[in-house]
């Protein structure tokens, strides 16, 4: 293997960094602030385009912005958090039902 071949290597190894959400809160509190997005993002080596996207996640999706394991809460995640809630809603539902068929029955 070429020299060349060592170093592509070695960098295809490398993991992603991933960033937890207070971090996250934190970068663009301080562009808030009124650091520039440029002067943050040298400051924590992260690019300029990444604190943007952070932001633009931010105001789409407010308090449930970076929601776990680095990824954005999306729309279908939430249909799928309501689709298990009314899952769930359903099954007490009958459980009520069939518990006020039985006490009905008793009385």
């Amino acid at each position: 293997m070429t020299k060349k071949g060592a170093v592509a290597a070695k960098t295809a190894a490398v993991k992603r960094r991933t960033f937890r959400r207070e971090f996250k809160l934190q970068v663009i509190r301080e562009v808030e602030a009124g650091k520039t997005q440029a002067q943050v993002a040298r400051e924590y080596q992260i690019s300029d385009n990444t604190i943007s996207k952070w932001r633009r996640e931010l105001r789409k999706y407010k308090e449930r912005a970076f929601a776990g394991r680095g990824h954005a809460y999306t729309d279908e995640a939430r249909v799928n958090e309501l689709e298990r809630m009314v899952g769930r809603l359903t099954m007490e539902n009958d459980f009520l039902k069939k518990l006020l068929q039985k006490l009905e029955a008793e009385s």
